[in-house]
């Protein structure tokens, strides 16, 4: 009875392994404002909730484990699931460069804002951009997305199979390179208005070197940076849902 006891606890750890990995790095989830008591608590309570489904397909692999075999195995899940966490999070890591971007773009990077999710400091739009898609993360029910995801992942990667070492590696790559280019086609239109805007400043300083051109600029460049934000913002925000939404459901 204490040997089977000590196996459902086992189980339990190893499930337990590859949720708490992902739900580490996924957004929202592991955000610095969220509580690590709270992040325990959902780990805890998804764990608990998914080891009556896996403990058939785990417990045949704990069952007198070798320590090695045992440390590979925990190993592995918590590749896994870091695996899977990351696959969403590059997504916001994506946005937020591009974010920066977009602030340079109109002229709001020497204006600091509030970090929402980081601790570290950034142009005002940032945080204002990474709230929204925040929110709409787990407005759209895109958490549950993930979960799911969590649960489908032991189809695909199963405990105590070999885990090769490209595999993790090349589905990581392949969500980077979808956020880039995700997040660069949206940051494309702020990307242009710069361009169009300091070539056509610059042009005007050189015609009226005697005026200070770039400062009389500044509140023009400014006011036509927020009309853009305003005319795309929902463009914007929807197509980076979709882009993360399809990303998660494959």
């Amino acid at each position: 009875m204490i040997s089977g006891l000590a196996d459902s606890v086992l189980v339990t750890f190893i499930v337990f392994c590859r949720i708490g990995a992902c739900l580490m790095f996924v957004p929202g989830y592991s955000s610095l404002n969220v509580p690590v008591q709270i992040r325990l608590f959902i780990a805890l309570v998804t764990t608990f909730a998914l080891t009556p489904i896996l403990i058939a397909v785990l417990k045949p692999l704990t069952e007198n484990v070798a320590p090695l075999a045992l440390a590979l195995l925990i190993g592995s899940e918590i590749v896994v699931g870091s695996v899977i966490g990351l696959g969403g999070r590059v997504f916001f890591l994506a946005l937020q460069t591009m974010a920066t971007v977009m602030a340079s773009a109109i002229g709001l990077s020497s204006i600091p804002g509030t970090p929402v999710a980081d601790t570290d400091p950034a142009p005002a739009l940032v945080p204002l951009i990474m709230a929204s898609v925040t929110t709409l993360f787990f407005m759209t029910d895109q958490h549950w997305q993930v979960l799911r995801g969590l649960m489908n992942s032991y189809d695909v990667w199963q405990p105590g199979s070999r885990l090769s070492g490209s595999m993790p590696l090349d589905q990581l790559v392949g969500h980077l390179s979808e956020a880039f280019v995700l997040t660069v086609r949206i940051a494309s239109p702020f990307i242009v208005y710069s361009i169009i805007v300091n070539l056509a400043v610059g042009l005007i300083n050189k015609l009226t070197p005697s005026i200070p051109v770039y400062f009389v600029s500044v509140p023009f460049v400014l006011f036509g940076g927020f009309l853009l934000l305003y005319l795309i913002s929902d463009e914007l925000l929807t197509q980076f849902t979709l882009g993360v939404a399809s990303s998660l459901a494959e």
